[in-house]
């Protein structure tokens, strides 16, 4: 455990880039093979807007790695941070515990408070938009939502790694077994918990924000349920494929002179 910590601490840029790259690999793969819904659209037109602002995602976080990388050096040397407010525990338990305080910091409250503040919102529903969910929408994010999510919280290498992989596989358009997909939602998030959060409309919209852990939605009651067969992508506020397959118009959409804050409809 010590050595796989160690390793996370100090993960070449190289090694984080494979697991990006092999993981939209490996799901892109598996969701051609196990579809969970038959989508009828250009698979590459779609990923080339999705890769592009994947693409982004990765310059922006690599450049502010830095800062984060100096920061968390001097909180350790410091012994600053939540969790020397702990016991002593077993490093698999601090392990644990971080991931667990990272993914209801990190995701569940970021996310949360995207869907709830409209300056945030602006930036979040260039994800939202998608209206062909797969894995290639797991990192489907405009430049000022990366810098949001890098002010509100600290996030570790070891976070982002297991955290790309899990957004990877939960937007991935596979089939599971039903009842597989239905247990495994009591702890992680599924595929098709997620997609219930693509919905194209309220209340389902804003339900679901977890990443990683599912509990977060269900202590605060947030979790919902919708049946695969029932869930339509998108925004019905912004259903325009030419807005939302258009990289440009991905862009301008929050800084719109004409942009009214506009929910999902109930």
């Amino acid at each position: 455990m010590d050595q796989l910590i160690a390793y996370f601490s100090h993960i070449p840029s190289s090694h984080r880039s494979a697991i990006l790259i092999g993981g939209i690999a490996f799901f892109w793969l598996l969701e051609t093979a196990v579809p969970l819904v038959g989508m009828q659209y250009s698979k590459w037109k779609h990923a080339g807007v999705n890769l592009f602002y994947t693409g982004t995602t990765v310059l922006i976080n690599f450049l502010l790695a830095f800062m984060l990388g100096g920061t968390a050096l001097w909180c350790e040397s410091n012994q600053i941070g939540l969790l020397y407010f702990f016991p002593a525990l077993p490093t698999w338990a601090f392990a644990l515990l971080g991931l667990l305080l990272l993914d209801f910091i990190g995701a569940y409250l970021a996310h949360w408070t995207e869907h709830q503040i409209p300056l945030f919102w602006r930036l979040h529903l260039i994800h939202h938009s998608d209206k062909w969910v797969d894995t290639t929408t797991a990192n489907r994010h405009h430049p000022g939502e990366s810098l949001l999510r890098f002010v509100f919280t600290w996030l570790v290498l070891l976070y982002q790694t297991c955290s790309v992989v899990s957004t990877q596989f939960t937007h991935a358009n596979i089939k599971l077994p039903q009842k597989f997909d239905y247990l495994l939602s009591y702890i992680l998030v599924s595929p098709n918990m997620h997609k219930v959060h693509h919905h194209y409309m309220l209340p389902y919209t804003d339900s679901n924000f977890g990443n990683i852990f599912s509990i977060w939605d269900r202590w605060f009651g947030t979790f919902s349920y919708l049946p695969a067969n029932q869930i339509v992508y998108g925004i019905d506020t912004y259903f325009d494929d030419q807005q939302t397959s258009s990289i440009v118009e991905l862009w301008k959409i929050p800084f719109s002179h004409h942009f009214r804050f506009k929910k999902p409809t109930t």
